[in-house]
């Protein structure tokens, strides 16, 4: 279920230092699988293919992802990034700091640009959010605890004594709340349609559920990309789908295509992020 995610992660920055048209693209997903390295052929493939469909040389546009945290936020922090593609969590996280500008959404392969995220525990053991406290919290976007919070609203506030906790490895998690220990975990949209295929599953019952929520953005930073320059990028990402070499690029990521943001998207990003704050 995680290489879906793997799909959804890659994001594009154009140097304001680096020569004229030429423009770098970088992709971070914190705790969803595969490598940077594992990943560059299908990063080039991309780039390769929205640099043609925006009128680019060959090599004007490149591309990488990171599974890292940190090392997305150091990354889109150089001069040279210019836009991004992110998960919501990593846009509530560090969209103020690093000035990320929603611009698109991303649809995933046999899903769409929405997801609803389910907080599961042992079958019987939490009937409402109070009775969380002194509870983990375990899930991929434990690293963003505003869009945790935010995300769970709906059903309740969550205890200040909930701790929340970044945890790629959410299996591990699972089965220590099926086994009765003080865990909960909030699965994506894909770890949920999982869920039914563990053999443990019978022990476990899904006590929450997210809002529809967008899954992934493609964000420019801060002012660093020209404007006729991103007009010629979105135009390239928006058709990839229409064009052999960029489907064969989006397929092997696994993204249907890519859409302009929806203004009810953005809203959301800001209601998390402003959550967060207050807290």
């Amino acid at each position: 279920m995680r290489a879906v995610l793997l799909a959804t992660l890659f994001a594009f920055s154009a140097a304001a230092a680096a020569p004229p048209g030429r423009v770098t693209l970088v992709a971070c997903a914190p705790g969803y699988p595969g490598t940077t390295a594992e990943a560059q052929p299908r990063m080039d493939a991309l780039a390769a293919a929205v640099a043609r469909g925006a009128g680019l040389g060959e090599g004007a546009v490149s591309a990488v992802y990171t599974p890292r945290e940190q090392e997305g936020v150091a990354w889109l922090a150089e001069p040279d990034a210019a836009v991004a593609l992110v998960p919501l969590p990593f846009l509530v996280a560090h969209g103020e700091a690093l000035r990320l500008v929603p611009r698109m959404q991303v649809e995933a392969a046999g899903g769409g640009a929405t997801e609803v995220w389910a907080l599961v525990a042992r079958k019987g053991r939490v009937g409402s959010s109070e009775r969380l406290a002194g509870f983990a919290l375990h899930s991929t976007a434990g690293y963003a605890p505003a869009f945790v919070r935010g995300a769970l609203a709906g059903w309740g506030t969550l205890p200040r004594s909930v701790r929340i906790v970044h945890s790629p490895a959410v299996l591990s998690a699972l089965r220590k709340a099926a086994a009765g220990e003080d865990v909960a975990v909030l699965l994506d949209g894909a770890q949920s349609a999982a869920l039914p295929t563990l053999p443990f599953a019978g022990d476990l019952e899904v006590i929450a559920r997210s809002e529809p929520l967008p899954a992934s953005f493609v964000a420019t930073v801060e002012r660093r990309l020209p404007a006729a320059r991103w007009r010629a990028l979105e135009r390239s990402l928006a058709s990839l789908e229409a064009r052999p070499e960029g489907a064969a690029a989006l397929a092997a990521l696994r993204i249907a295509r890519f859409v302009p943001v929806d203004p009810g998207a953005v809203a959301a990003v800001r209601r998390l992020s402003a959550g967060g704050r207050a807290r």
